[in-house]
């Protein structure tokens, strides 16, 4: 649990870092004008559709681990015995 710790904290000072001026398009963007994967070349529509897309699949994802969560609690297991 230290490793992880320690590692998480490098990433938060070092490299995790909103610096203004490299072309950081929204809040959260850590990219700083590194890392591209062709994000850039996307039309508006297209980078606002990709981004419904992925807070949707948060949300399912968040919606899944609170169905787990509720079924410990309630003593059903999901899983075969």
């Amino acid at each position: 649990w230290y490793q992880r710790r320690v590692h998480g904290g490098l990433l938060e000072a070092n490299v995790m870092k909103d610096i203004p001026g490299t072309g950081n398009e929204h809040v959260g963007d850590f990219r700083n004008g590194y890392i591209d994967f062709g994000w850039d070349s996307f039309d508006e529509e297209t980078k606002l559709k990709k981004r419904a897309i992925e807070l949707n699949q948060g949300r399912a994802a968040q919606m899944g681990i609170l169905g787990l969560m509720v079924h410990e609690q309630l003593g059903v297991s999901l899983l075969p015995n």
